[in-house]
């Protein structure tokens, strides 16, 4: 090597030494996406648009709602579990997730492997309503008529496989009476059919039906949670009528895929609970029937888990015919 080669590279790894080191992307660096899988107006996507707009306050870039409804969400939640795990695609997970998940034979996705679980964001029971001028006004009403007549009641939720779905197939099996489930492609197009007396009940999230209770437009029958519920203070639960131990109450959340960095974990993490601890986003979830409820990564895991086994015992236990 000559000497006028040596001097070149040594000046060389001079320069390269006096450049400054480039920075480490921070996250987020771009608009984030928040899929989830139910149809828009319904208790899924309110929800998600509450918590996309204040995300987008606590994280400084655009978090946007995308709606990809589809088989109880489990087609949303294939599609966030096959995204690359950057943080730019987060999923809505539903109260549904883990009756989905129990329920169909086969999935996209493992659910308890394939995520990053990242928080727990709300909770609220179920609502059995009906009709105002309907015969049924309780839930003994409804046992006494469907042991009466030859045609099963018909009832509607957002969709086969749902929470929904689930829980009054397990109230059927409990009361041993016949009903008939009418799947929807939402919770408001069944609300819509009841209320046109299409149906004679409908099992939702209090998002949907509660404005129309409050209206006098449908009336509540029964929650399933196991005291009585803020949001409709006078409904009686399913324990207060007659069903001990009947309780369910509904969890959504935020996750990403599996293998997403912890660094960006805890950052949403931190930004989900500094979103539902503030006044105004608490007064929005309340005015819809939801109940504020964050958790750590581990613990909205450990809950998941903990529902998808337990659902699985419900079917099997039952023998509720799996999707």
């Amino acid at each position: 090597m000559t000497k006028l080669t040596r001097r070149t590279v040594i000046a060389g790894l001079g320069a390269l030494m006096a450049l400054p080191a480039r920075a480490e992307e921070v996250w987020p660096s771009r608009p984030i996406t928040l899929v989830h899988g139910f149809p828009p107006g319904g208790p899924v996507d309110v929800l998600s648009r509450i918590l996309a707009d204040g995300l987008t306050k606590k994280l400084g870039q655009p978090v946007v709602v995308e709606a990809k409804p589809g088989a109880a969400g489990t087609t949303a939640a294939g599609l966030v579990a096959r995204a690359a795990p950057d943080g730019y695609t987060l999923t809505a997970l539903g109260a549904t997730f883990t009756a989905a998940s129990a329920m169909y034979r086969t999935l996209p996705y493992n659910p308890s492997e394939d995520f990053t679980f990242i928080s727990t964001t709300a909770e609220y029971p179920l609502v059995l309503v009906t009709y105002p001028d309907s015969d049924l006004r309780t839930v003994a009403d409804i046992v006494k008529l469907a042991r009466s007549r030859s045609e099963p009641l018909l009832y509607g939720t957002a969709g086969n496989g749902t929470l929904m779905h689930l829980t009054m197939a397990l109230f059927a099996k409990k009361a041993n009476i016949r009903l008939q489930h009418v799947p929807y492609k939402g919770g408001l197009p069944a609300v819509t059919d009841l209320l046109g007396k299409r149906l004679d009940l409908v099992l939702e999230p209090p998002t949907v039906p509660l404005p129309f209770v409050k209206d006098n437009k449908l009336r509540a029958i029964a929650v399933t949670s196991a005291e009585h519920f803020f949001a409709l203070p006078d409904c009686p639960t399913m324990i207060e009528s007659g069903y001990a131990g009947f309780v369910v109450i509904a969890s959504q959340g935020v996750a990403g895929p599996s293998g997403l960095p912890a660094a960006v974990t805890a950052k949403v993490n931190r930004a989900l609970a500094a979103v539902l601890a503030d006044r105004s986003v608490v007064e929005k979830l309340k005015a819809v029937g939801n109940i504020p409820r964050p958790s750590s990564p581990q613990e909205y895991r450990a809950r998941v888990v903990a529902d998808v086994a337990r659902w699985n015992g419900v079917i099997d236990g039952a023998h509720i015919a799996r999707i």
